[in-house]
């Protein structure tokens, strides 16, 4: 398994963010880690010897990584706490959450825990266990699992492979590689019962996706986190969250029987883009997905699209699935968007992931700029996005006086340059602050709802919803999210993408005694956690938030 290599042209100013930078901070702060992660954790059936030797090839591309970029990790001097460290940090004072209601509901299969689906939290150690939190064990559930695809941006393979039986549970790992003379080597380094696929890439940018189909004798689980397959992405050094969507899908008697949903159909797109084999992918149509189909699968594959394609990717997409699913709406709507990164955002990225969350297929926001003289450049945020859009990232005191300090940000990351410059819309971001108290966050999350007191929409009388959320990869960027632009040769309005991402559109049923307004996002509650403290605080003017490499 590897990470994008950092001598690979550099991303342009609208980019995610300095994507080899970051994962070498990380990674550094993950091998760091590893001094706490106790050693039996490890398999008990497994030789040490033969795990380094057939994982070499991501250390060896670490070393790589970790030289090349030294004087710029030199600015960071972090060291990640440990265990010890840890367990002597007071508890947290905060009170249970409720268990989530309507989509976790009894099951009358117990083989199928979570027949309807569910979003989680992560459990982090020196928290206590609550209704909406859920191990990477729990997950996996390595006693029944047969077949594992995952994928990720950043892997930990000892943690890994400790994490399921390798005697039993075969292994489809979806990973980034340099060139074919990397593929072929990181094939020739591992045991038969895992196999790997490439994901192609298109230029600069990242295999960023997180998506897990694990299959088991009765059911197959469709699983897309927020973090990454490391040890401190789920919890176990008690510094960072992430959030988990997961559903339980029971084996049809009959493939024939096999109904495709909206969710069914992007889901086994992503993976035949991304390289999985078309066996496999084939081999959904063996489950039920009917209880999918009040559910969207949004994501981003890199390169330029055109024409339908177009309207698969990006915040193209998340308008088309908005509007599939019967969510799109023309009255103002309440948009929160906590992330871990941002990239170097402008006010016509926001306002596109406005329209799409209306339901706006992109071209509303394109026809706008395309058309507007240069002279008529936006000057900021318009009144409605600074009343109705709230980008949630920690302020550097945040991340100061959180349980691992700075030295547990190394994948919180937006520049000073961007953030500085005039174009970036400081304006809509808020402090993210953990409802876990000294907790950071790596979780990608969107909550939408209908503004207080807006009429309601005349196309969607029967419409029984309240609002949706967003859960997965994408942080907020041009990178995750894509620009719409126009095709030098055709002329024609072109989706273009930098990075793999895939997320989950949940919807929340309306209820008559839930919350409406913009602070307390009760709609939500049951159904989807809610990370962050709201409304969060708005920045003071002479506030910043926490920087790469600070």
């Amino acid at each position: 398994m590897a990470e994008p290599d950092p001598a690979s042209p550099g991303l342009g100013s609208d980019a995610d963010d300095d994507e080899a930078l970051r994962a070498a901070i990380a990674l550094s702060l993950q091998d760091q880690q590893q001094d706490s992660i106790s050693l039996a954790t490890k398999p008990a059936h497994q030789d040490p010897q033969q795990s380094e030797t057939a994982f070499s090839l991501l250390s060896l591309n670490r070393r790589k990584m970790e030289e090349e970029r030294l004087a710029r990790m030199a600015r960071k001097r972090a060291r990640s706490p440990s265990d010890d460290e840890v367990v002597e940090v007071p508890p947290p004072r905060k009170k249970s959450i409720p268990a989530p209601s309507h989509l976790n509901a009894t099951c009358t299969d117990s083989m199928l825990p979570y027949p309807n689906g569910t979003v989680k939290r992560t459990w982090v150690r020196g928290y206590p266990r609550t209704g909406d939190d859920i191990k990477i064990e729990e997950v996996l559930q390595k006693d029944k699992l047969l077949l594992a695809m995952l994928s990720s941006y950043q892997w930990d393979d000892d943690w890994i492979l400790s994490k399921v039986d390798t005697t039993k549970t075969r292994l489809l790992l979806a990973a980034f590689a340099s060139d074919d003379r990397q593929k072929e080597a990181m094939r020739a380094n591992v045991p038969p019962h895992i196999r790997f696929c490439f994901p192609r890439m298109h230029g600069p940018g990242s295999m960023h996706s997180k998506l897990q189909i694990l299959k088991f004798a009765h059911y197959l689980r469709v699983v897309v986190p927020t973090g990454n397959l490391v040890p401190y992405d789920w919890g176990e050094t008690g510094v960072m969250e992430n959030m988990v969507f997961l559903i339980d899908l029971p084996r049809l008697d009959k493939a024939e029987d096999h109904k495709p949903t909206t969710f069914s159909l992007e889901l086994q797109h992503f993976l035949r883009a991304m390289g999985v084999e078309e066996k496999m992918v084939d081999s959904l149509s063996g489950y039920d997905f009917s209880k999918t189909a009040s559910l969207g699968f949004v994501h981003t594959r890199p390169g330029g699209h055109m024409d339908e394609s177009l309207k698969r990717v990006g915040y193209c997409g998340l308008g088309a699935t908005v509007a599939a699913l019967g969510l799109a709406t023309t009255v103002p709507i309440e948009v929160d968007v906590a992330c871990a990164s941002l990239g170097s955002i402008k006010c016509d990225l926001v306002e596109a992931m406005y329209n799409a969350c209306q339901g706006d297929d992109g071209m509303k926001e394109y026809t706008e700029r395309t058309s507007r003289k240069p002279r008529d450049k936006h000057p900021g945020p318009s009144q409605l996005l600074k009343d109705r859009f709230r980008i949630y990232f920690p302020a550097n005191q945040t991340v100061c006086d959180s349980r691992g300090g700075k030295a547990a940000a190394g994948t919180i990351c937006v520049q000073a340059k961007w953030w500085r410059s005039p174009d970036f819309p400081t304006e809509l971001v808020r402090d993210c602050v953990n409802t876990r108290e000294g907790l950071l966050m790596h979780s990608k999350v969107i909550f939408v709802r209908k503004a207080e007191g807006s009429t309601a929409n005349p196309h969607s009388h029967s419409n029984p919803w309240a609002g949706w959320a967003y859960v997965g990869s994408a942080n907020l960027s041009e990178s995750a999210w894509g620009r719409l632009v126009k095709d030098k040769k055709s002329g024609k309005a072109k989706m273009s993408c930098r990075n793999w991402e895939c997320g989950v559109l949940v919807p929340v049923h309306r209820s008559s005694n839930q919350g409406s307004n913009a602070g307390d996002l009760g709609v939500f509650q049951g159904t989807v956690p809610i990370p962050m403290q709201v409304p969060g605080r708005a920045y003071r003017s002479d506030e910043e938030p926490f920087y790469d490499g600070a």
